[in-house]
């Protein structure tokens, strides 16, 4: 080292990193990964990262686009006005809300990529922001990382969640800038009326908070559900936005776009910080965008029905081995309470441990997404039924010692030794990724 020190050189991280919680779920993916390696065929239903492919007429679109050499130079921050303007209309299309382009919407690179950065245009440093416990891990982190510190609530859909709000509004010094809400919930699958969204509003309006919507889950209804917007409320415009994204509802995960829309305030901040930080998408991948909001809903709608199909074999088999779960009317998971024998005195994260251990099946546990959470895990919709039902018949033989069909350790699916009735796993490699992204 130059000087002739003989100590180590140390790195000083920022005190935002330093405030950032320990990451519960290392020891869990680096499991997941050793299996896999090993030759275990791991079921992963703990992220909710879809394996059904994009639609054909956008891989299309992309590929064709990314043929012109104008495409491949720097795009905008803010994303192509002709993307914004398709997201204008789908809005009006589909919840009746006027958004101007120009003003009121803004392309981000996801919707996590937007809602932290959106934290770090609104929040400065003490300010506090109220968040349902359990709650999906960005709402809480993006805050954190901002400087700002979160308030937990106890989660609820309905007058009572709103009345502990308003408790925390009225005492809470000083008051709390913004309020996160995420319907259809992630990871509990919750769902609110129309109503819910009225009472919101006016709660923001009397106390002076931001409110936030994370609407992720917005298309990815079953039956006659239909999520509702925020901003189909009357008066939502002036208190809030609301983030949504191709990437459940068109299976375009990474592709990684997602949009701002809302309170022209909210959406110029948001955009500022974008255009010190980015340059947008590559073109090519908003102009397939742009053919996906125009020509996608039939795809959307039969996507839906696939995961509502998944869903019921979900409950379904779950229900056989003796835990308690609802079934979800939206959202790509399942939030089932793990039955106490099975739990066996375990916290939900050494339970989730073991059945990846025993059973090869990667679930979430509750206790990631906050105190709350305990006792419950998150199941992803994400396999085909038949790996949901294998998924099924090895948490049965693992948790309550039913026979179950043997797989070969050191074989991965689709060789000659593997049982016929399994079926072949996507071929993405996902043994790096987050147990519980999405």
């Amino acid at each position: 080292m130059a000087g002739g020190s003989n100590e180590g050189f140390t790195i000083d991280v920022s005190t935002r990193i330093r405030r950032l919680p320990p990451y519960l779920f290392a020891r869990l993916n680096a499991l997941k990964a050793e299996k896999r390696q090993g030759g275990a065929d791991v079921i992963d239903l703990g992220m909710g990262n879809p394996i059904d492919p994009s639609p054909k007429f956008v891989i299309d679109k992309l590929a064709e686009a990314a043929q012109d050499p104008r495409n491949h130079r720097y795009s905008v921050s803010i994303g192509l006005y002709n993307l914004r303007r398709e997201v204008s209309r789908k809005y009006k299309r589909l919840y009746n809300v006027d958004l101007d382009p120009d003003h009121e919407i803004v392309s981000t690179i996801g919707s996590k990529e937007g809602f932290s950065h959106l934290m770090l245009a609104l929040l400065s440093a003490g300010d506090t922001v109220l968040v349902g416990d359990p709650a999906y891990p960005i709402h809480m982190y993006a805050v954190t990382l901002a400087g700002g510190s979160v308030v937990s609530v106890p989660l609820g859909d309905d007058e009572a969640f709103l009345e502990r709000i308003e408790q925390v509004m009225r005492f809470l010094q000083p008051r709390p800038k913004l309020i996160i809400f995420n319907y259809p919930h992630n990871p509990s699958a919750l769902t609110i009326e129309p109503k819910f969204w009225t009472q919101a509003v006016a709660l923001a309006k009397k106390y002076g908070v931001l409110l936030i919507s994370d609407f992720a889950y917005g298309e990815t209804c079953f039956g006659n559900y239909k999520a509702p917007s925020l901003l189909a409320t009357p008066g939502a415009k002036e208190v809030g936005v609301e983030f949504s994204t191709m990437s459940k509802p068109y299976n375009m995960a990474g592709w990684r776009v997602g949009f701002c829309c809302g309170n022209h305030e909210m959406v110029r901040a948001l955009s500022k910080i974008k255009g010190y930080y980015d340059y947008g998408h590559f073109a090519p991948i908003q102009i397939a965008s742009i053919m996906a909001l125009r020509h996608g809903d039939e795809f959307v709608q039969n996507q839906c029905k696939i995961y509502e199909k998944r869903r019921d074999i979900l409950v379904k088999g779950l229900r056989k081995i003796g835990w308690e779960v609802e079934s979800p009317r939206a959202s790509m998971f399942v939030w089932a309470k793990v039955a106490p024998q099975h739990l066996a005195g375990q916290g939900t994260l050494d339970f989730c441990f073991r059945l990846l251990e025993e059973a090869d099946v990667a679930l979430a546990p509750g206790a990631g997404f906050g105190p709350n959470g305990e006792g419950y895990v998150r199941i992803a919709l994400v396999e085909n039924d038949q790996r949901i039902k294998q998924a099924l018949r090895q948490m049965d033989a693992a948790l309550n010692g039913k026979k179950k069909l043997q797989r070969p350790r050191n074989k991965m699916p689709g060789t000659v030794n593997s049982p016929p009735d399994i079926a072949t796993p996507g071929t993405q490699d996902t043994s790096n990724s987050s147990i519980i992204g999405g």
